[in-house]
């Protein structure tokens, strides 16, 4: 079993991060295979709400972010979504590109368990884990 863990701060090794890894110590004593993905600093588009992907079977944006997650999505048993909490609410890039692979990859999504990480200093949580 394999289980994907996207970070979705722009902080490589950052608070979100920390949080992740906990999660991936606890899966990988129970014998489950964790790999943490970081979305990083670059701009993510969001969708566009083109429907291309129902021709295509994957986005109609190129980029080596939703190209990595997609992949990794097809070989994942579940999926941990981690976020900072920025202005009481998840990363924006980390929404776009979530957008992105719910509406155009649902197939790789359907029934797997997941789960959501909220790193929080102050008010938030709430918004950013819905």
């Amino acid at each position: 079993m394999k289980v994907l863990l996207i970070n979705g701060s722009p902080r490589k090794q950052g608070n979100t991060f920390l949080a992740l890894s906990e999660v991936a110590s606890a899966l990988e004593k129970q014998g489950i295979t964790t790999e943490i993905v970081s979305i990083g600093t670059k701009a993510v588009q969001g969708c566009i709400a083109c429907n291309k992907c129902g021709e295509l079977g994957r986005c109609v944006f190129r980029d080596e972010l939703y190209d990595t997650l997609h992949g990794k999505l097809a070989g994942a048993d579940g999926l941990v979504v981690g976020s900072p909490t920025y202005y009481a609410g998840p990363n924006g890039s980390l929404c776009a590109i979530l957008d992105r692979l719910f509406y155009s990859a649902g197939e790789l999504l359907r029934f797997k368990p997941a789960a959501a990480v909220a790193v929080c200093r102050r008010g938030g949580a709430s918004a950013t884990f819905d």
